[in-house]
């Protein structure tokens, strides 16, 4: 399972354009892919950790807890960042 974290904040202007943009990729997947896929939504108003870490850069994205992209996060990075996950994971080992 890979896990995808947004971290924002309410009321967020390019957090909810980054929700919308991982809406659209995740949408777009392979089924097979999409259900290997677990979305997780954090708040830094919500936990001060995450605060003191994402403040200034807000919304976040990140891939298995490590950072994907920030601010404005692009569909097309992202999905081909998602793929390449799981073709990673689907190679013999």
């Amino acid at each position: 399972m890979t896990t995808l974290t947004l971290i924002g904040k309410p009321d967020c202007h390019l957090c909810e354009v980054a929700s919308e943009v991982v809406d659209t990729v995740v949408a777009e997947l392979p089924d097979a892919a999409a259900e290997r896929l677990e979305i997780v939504e954090a708040s830094i108003a919500e936990d001060p950790a995450l605060y003191e870490l994402w403040w200034e850069k807000i919304p976040v994205v990140l891939i298995d807890g490590e950072l994907h992209g920030h601010w404005r996060i692009s569909p097309d990075r992202l999905r081909t960042a998602l793929e390449e996950k799981f073709r990673r994971e689907d190679e013999p080992r």
